[in-house]
């Protein structure tokens, strides 16, 4: 593994940390069944494919890509204990919505759901697609009710019916469709890693995120701009992984920065601390210690 050292960039607090505006951008799956994952995200996650054109299908909702699925017939699930994607978290902006895609999976699927959560800050819905990766479901509550303390965001894992939550949220027009057309995006991305301390190292002291919660030696939680978590390590199954090789799940994390100045500064810290990167003035592309794929891109003009 990559000893990642921390280092001062001699320049201004604000050009060490990635840029507040900075949200999650699309995730791309690889995936061995691209017509069985394709249904399983449009007609029970309820996305709407965006695009399809030959071994990559897009999916999203008002435009907005969520999840791209690559077809890689060749490749094979990796081993268990492997680094990779814990789950793709799809962030609904009411709890109406988020009861009508629950309900879609309860009708469609219901042998996929996995569990659920009150985690203060929001409400969380949790699935196994196809092919075994993780998706959650959640909605967030007004930032005016989050508690921090001493720089930590406070979060729980209290119990949340998923039948009670439907009987309080899901209408009729929800139930038959009607908000399959609302707005939804990736609000944040779990990964599996062999250790915290090296997540720590990177995706804080390199990458610039905020450590939002640290729990020890078993999870570290990442954001920009006060958000509670744009991304998340642990080692609950994956303690001691190395690098990846090539395998089915997931392919790419996309950041969306807000400007090319944040890009421009991205690049500079990257290249400071002798990360490998490919910078093309809009995208800046490179990969964590366990060979995630990640890249950062701003809108275009």
């Amino acid at each position: 593994m990559d000893e990642l050292r921390s280092a001062s960039l001699g320049k201004s607090a604000t050009v060490d940390k990635i840029a507040n505006d900075t949200s999650m951008g699309a995730v791309t799956l690889l995936v061995g069944d691209l017509d069985a994952m394709t249904r399983y995200y449009r007609d029970v996650v309820t996305l709407e494919v965006i695009t399809s054109e030959g071994r990559t299908v897009t999916l999203g909702r008002a435009g907005l890509p969520i999840i791209v699925l690559q077809y890689e017939p060749t490749l094979r699930h990796a081993a268990p204990g492997s680094a990779g994607l814990y789950h793709t978290a799809i962030l609904f902006e009411t709890q109406t919505a988020l009861a009508a895609a629950l309900y879609s999976v309860a009708r469609h699927a219901p042998g996929t759901f996995t569990g659920s959560a009150d985690h203060l800050v929001s409400q969380a819905f949790y699935f196994t697609d196809p092919e075994s990766n993780g998706v959650e479901l959640y909605w967030d509550r007004n930032r005016t009710e989050w508690s921090w303390t001493h720089g930590q965001i406070e979060m729980g894992t209290l119990s949340l019916d998923p039948n009670a939550f439907l009987g309080e949220h899901l209408t009729e027009a929800a139930a038959e469709g009607a908000t399959a057309r609302d707005a939804a995006s990736v609000g944040h991305v779990h990964l599996s890693v062999g250790d915290v301390e090296t997540a720590q190292r990177f995706y804080v002291d390199r990458l610039g995120f905020d450590t939002t919660i640290r729990m020890g030696d078993q999870a570290l939680f990442v954001s920009a701009g006060g958000y509670h978590h744009h991304m998340a390590m642990n080692v609950w199954g994956s303690r001691g992984a190395g690098r990846r090789g090539p395998a089915l799940g997931l392919g790419r994390i996309d950041l969306a920065l807000p400007d090319t100045d944040a890009l421009g500064e991205l690049s500079e810290r990257l290249t400071h601390y002798g990360t490998p990167l490919r910078d093309d003035g809009r995208s800046v592309s490179f990969e964590d210690p366990w060979a995630n794929q990640l890249t950062a891109s701003v809108p275009l003009a």
